[in-house]
């Protein structure tokens, strides 16, 4: 859902940057919320810090330098190589969290993988000119998000999911300055419904996702819920076609296909 609808602020005039910092404001009330439930308890060790700052920024870093690589690179390039992070995931945590996964739920994940790539396909707008630091910076991104579902996994055998979401929470609020710093002031900026408060409500919608994922991985294996959730496009398009009329592409119908025996057989 927040795939579908976050282009409304964002054509509306208020930069994705900004949406940023709106998405870290969001997940505030998410942290306070199950850690009232949790009677305020989290670890406050070293380890915790650690693990817990590095799974944060690990996604949120992640986030602001795929702006920087769209903002010098073509999306149907860039999307392509990011959403594919699943890959460095299970990659890990069949090596080093020494997951298993029966052959249902393998034939599963080897349909997401295509699938994810497929749904993320964009036609070409623009051809990628001058240095291609955007391809570096789309590397970067896809080892931070491959990393951060391992390291996520890994520290729930220590740590609560509350906790967790605390320290990603914390992490997101830092790097709000560095959000400001890659936003364009002298650009026009919607600054009334359509823009900070419309991006607000969305963005709620993917704080509860990335709560709702925290504690996925606690109870789940990182090598199907990473792939399940990569899929999320499937809902994206569907709500798309529903709102805006706008018709997926054929490689996208492919991957909806994809997605949906995927999802079938990774379900247990």
């Amino acid at each position: 859902m927040w795939g579908a609808l976050i282009e409304l602020p964002e054509k509306a005039g208020f930069p994705p940057t900004l949406g940023y910092t709106v998405w870290a404001l969001t997940m505030v009330p998410c942290a306070i919320a199950v850690l009232r439930a949790n009677g305020w308890r989290r670890e406050r060790d070293g380890r915790a810090w650690a693990s817990g700052l590095f799974i944060g920024l690990t996604g949120a870093g992640g986030q602001l330098l795929l702006f920087e690589a769209l903002r010098t690179g073509p999306a149907y390039l860039v999307f392509p190589i990011v959403s594919l992070y699943p890959v460095l995931t299970i990659g890990l945590s069949v090596a080093w969290l020494a997951e298993r996964a029966g052959r249902r739920q393998w034939i599963g994940i080897g349909l997401a993988l295509p699938a994810i790539a497929l749904l993320s396909y964009a036609p070409p707008t623009e051809s990628p000119t001058g240095a291609a630091s955007w391809l570096l910076l789309a590397a970067v991104v896809f080892v931070a998000w491959g990393l951060q579902a391992v390291a996520l996994k890994r520290a729930g055998a220590y740590m609560s999911a509350e906790g967790i979401f605390f320290y990603m929470s914390l992490a997101g609020l830092l790097l709000v300055p560095l959000a400001l710093v890659q936003t364009d002031f002298a650009r026009p900026i919607e600054w009334g419904w359509r823009g900070p408060w419309l991006a607000g409500l969305i963005h709620l919608l993917n704080s509860i996702g990335a709560l709702a994922l925290v504690y996925a991985l606690r109870y789940g294996k990182a090598i199907v819920v990473v792939p399940m959730t990569a899929l999320a496009p499937v809902v994206t398009i569907v709500l798309s076609l529903a709102l805006y009329q706008r018709m997926p592409l054929l490689p996208q119908v492919l991957g909806i296909v994809l997605a949906t025996a995927a999802l079938y057989l990774m379900a247990e």
